[in-house]
């Protein structure tokens, strides 16, 4: 099933002069992104222990004439192909390739160790929301709006229709029940619930047993396994390393080294409070969020419901995707003051901030937009508007730019 990506639009053409790595969690289409986006390119899997080898033997001043222009994928595997593609490379007798790994920190090792200044580097996701639900081509979500547009809450919106209607509407609903139940793998789309979850189980055997042992050798990985599942009970919260590894029964420098490999392997990301002018009032621990809601579901046990956290984990992580996918100048935060002040994301754009907060209800009232309200007061010039993305079906004025938008709009 061939799915258009985003990150295709960011990909340099295989006629410049540019070595690319795009890297990634396992299974989220790295393959087949790079030989959609290169179908001329020869494609050379370093799974495969007889390539490694020939390549391996292949004399450096060879490489441009044997190898040339190529899609490498899991490079990691063969260390020497990084000196043999330098080679060539700074000669001038090769211009382009492809690496592809999903160890990121095990790719990051050589490219620094090697390749260091002449390669751009891309990351591919799961799935976004918006890539689930496009028709014949990629449109960008409405998030997208507020990290690429001017104006303010007010300019931005009173553009848009109130409600959608028809098939429309089904299909951005229907897509976004599926992805708040299993998350953006691409290799689930085609199966059925029981294969679903076969697949997400198998999936975490797998990066225990092969991305794992790339970036630590654990004798025992049942700590490890303890740790994960409490990791994934956290999305959304407050990270706490004395906690976590109390309740892990780790120490709290296992705890760190623990979360730095799922972190590296793509399984969670860490959001960092926000500071500005305030950082003596603000808290300043990160929050701790898993990458995909699927995975989420796989490690808590909790196939079933959609809690505030999940919602937050999802809308957070949607938003985090698309910014680290689309790269604009843009720097996302949460805000949470040790008043009790909290928004879940705070966007930093050159025009100044973006207040969104995550709400659980099909209807709102006003106690559940005075966050909102309050650190607008407080950021004052700085404020481009608020956004209340919840789970009602219209798009509606809140107040002074301050909007209530539909959790599938917002994000397809």
């Amino acid at each position: 099933m061939m799915i258009p990506r985003f990150l295709a639009q960011r990909l340099p053409a295989a006629n410049t002069r540019r070595l690319v790595m795009v890297t990634g969690a396992r299974q989220t289409g790295k393959t087949t992104l790079a030989q959609s986006a290169f179908p001329n390119l020869r494609y050379i899997s370093l799974d495969e222990i007889e390539t490694r080898l020939l390549l391996r033997e292949l004399p450096t001043r060879d490489w441009a004439a044997a190898v040339g222009p190529a899609v490498l994928d899991e490079a990691q595997k063969e260390p020497s192909l990084f000196e043999k593609l330098k080679f060539a490379y700074d000669r001038g007798d090769l211009d382009f390739s492809v690496l592809l790994g999903s160890s990121q920190i095990m790719m990051l090792k050589r490219i620094q160790e090697t390749l260091a200044g002449r390669v751009f580097i891309y990351e591919l996701w799961p799935l976004l929301l918006a890539e689930m639900t496009h028709k014949n081509a990629l449109s960008p979500p409405l998030f997208d709006r507020l990290l690429t547009e001017t104006g303010s809450a007010d300019d931005i919106f009173a553009t848009e229709a109130r409600i959608l209607l028809g098939n429309e509407a089904h299909r951005r609903i229907s897509r976004l029940n599926y992805a708040l139940q299993w998350g953006g793998m691409p290799g689930l789309l085609p199966l059925n619930d029981a294969e679903r979850q076969d697949w997400l189980r198998s999936y975490a055997n797998t990066y225990l047993e092969r991305d794992l042992t790339d970036l630590a050798r654990l004798d025992d990985l049942l700590p490890f396994r303890r740790f994960q599942r409490l990791a994934a009970l956290r999305s959304g919260k407050l990270l706490s390393y004395a906690d976590l590894a109390r309740d892990a029964g780790v120490s709290p420098g296992t705890a760190r080294n623990y979360l730095r490999y799922l972190t590296v392997s793509y399984q969670t990301f860490l959001l960092h409070p926000y500071f500005g002018n305030y950082s003596k009032r603000l808290v300043k621990a990160p929050k701790l969020f898993w990458v995909d809601v699927g995975l989420w579901r796989q490690q808590t046990g909790i196939w079933e419901g959609i809690t505030g956290e999940l919602l937050e984990t999802f809308v957070v992580g949607e938003c985090y995707k698309w910014v680290k996918t689309m790269r604009p100048a843009v720097e996302i935060w949460f805000y949470r003051s040790r008043g009790g002040l909290e928004v879940d994301l705070l966007l930093s754009t050159p025009e100044g901030l973006w207040g969104i907060e995550v709400k659980m209800s099909r209807s709102l009232s006003g106690a559940q937009t005075s966050a909102l309200r309050r650190l607008a007061n407080s950021l004052n010039e700085n404020w481009r508007g608020g956004i209340v993305v919840y789970r009602g079906e219209q798009l509606e004025r809140l107040g002074d730019n301050l909007w209530a938008v539909p959790l599938e709009r917002f994000l397809s």
